[in-house]
């Protein structure tokens, strides 16, 4: 006797595809490694703004910076998109709104495009040829930064890093700080061995850290802070 099939509904993995904090779908659901469990990617970083701990089980996670413990589950997004229909046009909408509302008004500001080997080159002054065959990412939402140099910031003797020409930079929401740190090295033409920290309000930020993420999770909070971001950057300190 065959065994009759039971249709799953949505609401039977709710458990397994919603935020402990938010209770909504999970957005860019982002684990902690320590112990596993999973959150939106924006509700843990707020989170993590007031506290050290998981807020599920209470495990300290990091001592000074849990962001380093945080790693995005793509498949598990994938598995909630294809379960939820509508979920991901809904936020791709939202995160374009956003964008567009807060969309930097032309003023001279130099524009960043991502290379396809995610490499960086500036705006119309570079000696390079314009992007045929290149995707520059110009259908994303743009994004306004400020690029400071952080003067006396490195190790006695460090005069490499010197201020931009240009400082305002107009790019893809989508550029992550790894990219940044290469636009630097090109613009400032320094050495491949040479390393940077970027920093949005005196804290280091990670590599792979979006700018869409750190104005989200940085500098939005800060109700001072104005339009366009500032991104301090400085030679890396060696503490060792």
């Amino acid at each position: 006797m065959a065994a009759t099939g039971r249709k799953h509904l949505v609401k039977d993995f709710n458990h397994f595809i919603t935020c402990y904090l938010c209770r909504g779908y999970l957005i860019k659901p982002t684990t902690v490694t320590e112990c596993l469990h999973t959150f939106c990617k924006s509700c843990i970083v707020q989170h993590f703004e007031e506290s050290n701990d998981c807020p599920k089980c209470g495990i300290q996670v990091h001592e000074t910076n849990p962001l380093e413990m945080l790693r995005l589950d793509n498949t598990l997004e994938e598995i909630i998109f294809k379960l939820v229909p509508g979920l991901r046009e809904k936020e791709e909408q939202q995160e374009l709104d956003f964008w567009k509302k807060n969309q930097p008004k032309e003023n001279g500001q130099e524009s960043l495009r991502c290379l396809p080997d995610g490499g960086a080159s500036g705006g119309a002054d570079d000696d390079g040829e314009g992007g045929e065959g290149g995707d520059y990412h110009r259908s994303d939402p743009q994004i306004a930064i400020c690029l400071d140099c952080l003067h006396n910031a490195g190790q006695s003797g460090e005069s490499s890093v010197t201020d931009l020409m240009k400082r305002f930079i107009r790019c893809s929401s989508r550029v992550t700080v790894g990219t940044i740190k290469k636009f630097l090295s090109l613009k400032l033409k320094l050495p491949s061995s040479y390393e940077l920290d970027v920093l949005c309000n005196g804290e280091i930020m990670g590599r792979d850290h979006t700018l869409e993420f750190i104005y989200m999770t940085r500098w939005r909070l800060h109700g001072e802070n104005t339009y366009p971001m500032v991104l301090e950057y400085r030679p890396r300190i060696d503490f060792g």
